[in-house]
Order: structure tokens, then sequence, then C-alpha cells
């Protein structure tokens, strides 16, 4: 056997190793979305993935590093249909409305099968820990860039000068909770046109003057294929 091919054997086994370990996590990621990340457990993951407890502990040790991968793993999916699309557009508010529609179509499919970002504030909120922390870490990046593109609105001239930024990054995510709760859990039919009509009326409120009036945000479907990965 050539030193090649034996050094080539670790290397195999690594990138089947990173492939079973991707096929657990996207498991582990869909159950969490039905039952919530507390829910998860080493033996539910074996369990769906046809694997043994020992073959799905040896990629994380605990059930809380399964939970962390879970949340990174939302995380990156969440960057990828929300947030790299949207820099795409010019800064200001065309990039603040194009965030918001595209977290308005991955929010309209998870009106079904629920956010891990919601439902995990709710498990974790008063529970300090390292799964706690990994969610706080990845809703923080988030805000963090829908304040940055509020403050380039202001920048650009699309935005009152004196507008609390803060404010109008609160309100737009007080959108979303609102319309998780009503199209979720209350089931009230055309939540996410109102949540796409808030939306234009914070703009509109906050505008500066001469920028042309917001136009209606178009719906989203209340059911729709997950977008596929951008980047």
């Amino acid at each position: 056997m050539s030193v090649n091919a034996v050094s080539a054997k670790p290397a195999r086994a690594a990138q089947k190793g990173q492939q079973t370990k991707a096929v657990i996590v996207d498991a582990a990621l869909a159950l969490a979305a039905q039952i919530g990340l507390e829910g998860l457990s080493i033996g539910a993951v074996a369990e769906i993935t046809k694997m043994s407890k020992s073959g799905v502990f040896a990629h994380f040790g605990s059930r809380e590093e399964l939970q962390i991968s879970v949340v990174r793993e939302y995380h990156a999916r969440f960057e990828q249909e929300v947030f790299f699309p949207a820099i795409e557009a010019d800064r200001g508010l065309p990039r603040l409305r194009a965030m918001f529609a595209n977290w308005m179509k991955r929010t309209s499919t998870e009106i079904d099968s629920g956010c891990i970002y919601i439902s995990g504030a709710s498990e974790f909120d008063d529970r300090p820990g390292p799964v706690r922390d990994a969610l706080v870490e990845s809703v923080s990046i988030w805000q963090a860039a829908v304040l940055r593109a509020i403050v380039q609105s202001k920048e650009e001239g699309h935005l009152n000068a004196d507008a609390d930024e803060r404010q109008v990054a609160f309100e737009i995510h007080g959108l979303i909770l609102a319309l998780h709760y009503e199209a979720r859990f209350l089931r009230v039919p055309g939540s996410i046109g109102r949540a796409n009509t808030g939306f234009d009326n914070i703009l509109g409120r906050y505008a500066a003057a001469g920028t042309p009036a917001p136009t209606t945000t178009a719906a989203a479907p209340s059911r729709v294929r997950r977008l596929k990965t951008v980047r």
C-alpha cells in the first residue's frame, strides 16, 4: 500500500465523520423545530436517524453540545436565507426592506414548524448556561444587523435624522413576535398581511421628508417550501 493511500484514510474517515455529524444535526434541527431545544435528547435523535445512542454521543459528547450545534446550524441557515441575500440590495431602506421581506418568507415557513429563536427564548430565558448563551449570541447578531440597516437608512437620508434607531428595530422585531403568536398559536387568518402592513406603517412614520411612501410589501403565503441556500 502506498504512503498516499495510507495518508488518505484519515482524511476520508474525517470527511465521513463530518457528513454523519451533519446528518445528525439536520435531523436534530427538524426535531427541535417541532418539540423545542429542551425536548432534544441523544436517544430521540438516535431513533430518528436510525443510529445507536453511542454513535450519536460520539459526535457530540453531551446533550448540551447537541443543542448548541442545532442553534449554530439554525443561525447559519438563517443568515443564508435572510441576511446574505439582503446585503446585495442598496444601503438604506432598500436593504432594510429586503431584510424584512426575507425574514417574512422564512417566518411563513415556520408558522407550521416553529422558530427556534422564539421557542428557545421561552425555554432558556431564565436558565443560564451555554445553550442560552448560544441563543443570545445568535439573536443578538441578527438584531445588530437590523439595527445597522436602520442606521444606514438614516445616513442615506431615508429616515428622519432624529429617529431612534433602537425604537425602530424594537417595533420591527415586535411585528415578527406578534406574527408568530397570532399565526402559529391563535391561527388568526391574515396575520402575515397585517405584519407586512405594520412594517410599511413603521417606515412611513419614521420616513424623512421627501422620501417616497413605502409600497405595500407583498404578503408571503402561509405555507411555502423552505428557501434554498443562497451561499
